[in-house]
């Protein structure tokens, strides 16, 4: 009787590394959309979980059509040690990050590598309203330093610690009057689930500027917009569009609150 029972442990516990050796990189799309709500997930996924690759897409919701949301596809690799709790993954993609990225920690805490990911505004229409309607176009640029990465106490998201900067270049709108607007750079410098957000302008018609803060989730922002000299009366209705109007020292300004 124990023989068999030995017997049948060896089969299922064969059967088990057998079907983890060969699990579908589909997998992993399918824990990318449970993290999302949907509108994030890995599209055309071929290989297995341990090396594949596929684009990400983005969707309006759950079962909306899936769009390309970045160029090129993107490969990974993960150790087999996750299983062991050693988390080793590395993933790359010519065409949308700088140079390849490293994850590497435990089950609850990872360290993520520097690096800059290439994201064509165009392509974030497919997450839906309100970007699908201003229709951006222009290159951003999502760089950071060393993350830290983990699991907040609750088990509710991931706690980073680190800074991002969000460059955005030659940004237009299709609601816009003249086809490129201007240039920004906004920073997040993170600490745990919580980031202190500074916007400013680095060149363009259109001024914006303000600070914030994104909190688990929710973002906060107080700034202003404005037009640069010469371009007040055609950007006046896209201010319009934009918020209530105010006078700061002499000039026509509007309030960006975002609470």
């Amino acid at each position: 009787m124990m023989r068999a029972v030995l017997w049948l442990g060896a089969i299922v516990l064969a059967v088990a590394l057998t079907v983890l050796a060969f699990a579908p990189a589909s997998w992993l799309g399918d824990v990318v959309e449970r993290q999302t709500g949907g509108r994030l997930t890995l599209g055309d996924a071929q290989g297995t979980l341990w090396r594949g690759s596929a684009f990400i897409g983005g969707a309006p919701g759950p079962g909306g059509s899936v769009t390309p949301l970045l160029p090129g596809r993107f490969a990974w690799t993960l150790s087999p040690l996750a299983l062991l709790g050693q988390v080793d993954m590395t993933l790359a993609n010519p065409l949308a990050l700088t140079q390849p990225v490293k994850l590497s920690g435990s089950w609850s805490q990872w360290q993520l590598s520097p690096s800059a990911l290439l994201l064509p505004a165009a392509g974030l229409a497919g997450l839906g309203a309100p970007l699908n309607t201003l229709a951006l176009s222009g290159d951003m640029r999502l760089s950071w330093t060393t993350l830290g990465l983990a699991r907040a106490p609750d088990g509710r998201g991931v706690a980073v610690d680190g800074v991002t900067t969000l460059e955005l270049n030659d940004m237009g709108s299709r609601m816009a009057p003249i086809k490129v607007l201007g240039s920004y750079k906004m920073t997040m410098d993170w600490q745990g689930q919580q980031a202190n957000v500074n916007l400013k302008t680095e060149r363009g018609a259109l001024l914006l500027a303000g600070k914030g803060s994104l909190n688990q989730g929710r973002f906060q922002f107080s700034g202003t917009a404005q037009a640069a000299d010469g371009y007040e009366e055609t950007l006046g209705n896209l201010l319009n569009l934009l918020g209530q109007r105010r006078m700061v020292d002499g000039k026509k300004t509007i309030a960006l609150e975002f609470k």
